[in-house]
């Protein structure tokens, strides 16, 4: 599958590009999201939360594995960081095929209870608050959705 970039120069270009693509996800749409700390990936979240029309704050769910939030889609943000190395079945399955849209931090922690198709997000330092977002699709939904967000953002 293709690789799609762009380039944020600032945290309100970043939260922007992720409510525009947030407009555009539907129930049981499964992203990874992956980057370094300080990175991005809640400033990331932000803005996908506010592309589903969710009001509360949103915070990375670090200490509680999955924090939920509602809007027009339920959003389950996952940090699976402290499951590496664990093999339970935690229910992942009811997220990921659900109604709502699950984003995962350290999915690959998570790798063999993932599903087969899913959005992989990569956020990377260009400098102090540019960033490189590059995204992989995995299955034809996603291919599609990137194809559309990027319509809808020519020159990125």
């Amino acid at each position: 599958m293709k690789t799609y970039e762009i380039i944020s120069n600032t945290p309100e270009e970043t939260l922007e590009f992720a409510s525009q693509l947030g407009q555009l996800l539907k129930p049981a749409d499964v992203l990874l999201l992956e980057g370094d700390l300080g990175a991005g990936k809640t400033t990331f979240t932000k803005g996908l939360a506010s592309g589903l029309e969710i009001k509360r704050n949103v915070s990375s769910p670090t200490f509680t594995i999955i924090k939920e939030y509602h809007g027009r889609l339920p959003l389950y943000h996952m940090d699976v960081y402290r499951l590496e190395g664990s093999f339970e079945d935690l229910g992942f399955d009811e997220y990921f095929y659900g109604e709502g849209v699950t984003v995962v931090e350290w999915a690959q922690f998570i790798e063999d209870q993932l599903p087969s198709n899913y959005l992989a997000i990569y956020i990377y330092h260009e400098g102090q608050d540019r960033r490189r977002i590059v995204l992989k699709p995995t299955g034809t939904r996603y291919e599609a959705l990137c194809k559309e967000l990027l319509d809808e953002n020519p020159g990125n």
